[in-house]
Parts: C-alpha cells; structure tokens; sequence
C-alpha cells in the first residue's frame, strides 16, 4: 500500500481517533500526539491493514489502548472525561445558568463512573458510535455494552435526580 492509499483509507476516522483521544487525555497536545503515534503504528503495519474487516475499530481501538497506556504510565488516578460541545443559544441567562451547573453536575459523575462506562458514553453519547463499533473496539459483546451504556446512564440520572430534588449531591 503506498501513501496515497493508506492517507485515503486512514483521512475518513481520523478526526475521531483525535476526538476519543482527546476525551481520554484532556489535553489537545496530548490528543495530538497520541492520534500521530496510532497513525505512525498504522503505517508500520499498512501491508496487513486489507486484512482486517474494519480498519477503522482496529483503529479505534489502537487509539484508546495508548491513551490508556499513557494516562497509566502518567498519571493513572486522573482519568478525566470533559464535555463542553453543550452550547443553548436561545436559552436565557438563567437558563443557560442552570444548563451549565447540570452540564458540570453531569461531567462530576461521569468523572466517577468505572473506566469502562465512561469510555462507552463517550463513544455512543458523543461520538454517536453503533453498538456493534464500540463491542469491537472495546472486545466486549454488543449486549455487555448496552448493560454497561445503561447502568452508567442510570446512575447518572438517579445522581442527577438526587441533586435536583435535594439541592445536595449524595456522595
């Protein structure tokens, strides 16, 4: 494979190599590193990459190995998820005042959800991936990650509930 092709096969997910890195590791430097390493490993292995079904789950995946690799070499107990695409134009002030106290109410107990919860609502929630793509990357089976996807959904919303009805989260 030469490089025009690997670059044609590689150009459609790399955005979203970046984008699941950047989740993972926060850091927009370190996202970019991470992306330019997976496809630095891609290319070492361009021969091999028409034998896979889909280049881009094993892609995937390659990027959230090393984004986990790095945070536990790093530093391991700061695995943090940030979502700031949330934006209501229309909203009013006190509105989007109270959006944005839900939006970091939100971020807080994804923050302390299990590793693998938090990867697969970043990547079905805000990555809009099939459940079928996530099982692959994540070598889970598609009703283990809907199990997984629901339960962190419901304890975001019972959290979120709790905080609302008492004005107090419950730790």
């Amino acid at each position: 494979m030469n490089q025009n092709e690997f670059v044609t096969i590689i150009q459609p997910f790399k955005d979203k190599m970046f984008r699941l890195a950047k989740r993972l590791l926060v850091s927009t430097e370190e996202a970019e590193d991470a992306t330019q390493e997976v496809l630095v490993k891609l290319w070492n292995k361009n021969q091999e990459l028409k034998q896979f079904n889909s280049i881009e789950a094993m892609a995937m995946t390659i990027t959230k190995n090393y984004c986990l690799d790095q945070l536990k070499s790093k530093r391991a107990s700061n695995l943090k998820i940030v979502h700031n695409n949330y934006t209501d134009r229309e909203a009013g002030l006190q509105q989007r005042i109270e959006d944005q106290d839900t939006l970091s109410w939100v971020e807080k107990i994804i923050n302390e959800l299990p590793e693998q919860q938090k990867i697969i609502i970043q990547m079905r929630d805000i990555e809009n991936c099939e459940f079928e793509e996530i099982a692959t990357i994540l070598e889970m089976n598609e009703t283990a990650v809907r199990v997984a996807l629901s339960r962190a959904r419901k304890t975001i919303r019972e959290k979120i509930t709790n905080t609302h009805h008492y004005g107090l989260a419950k730790n």
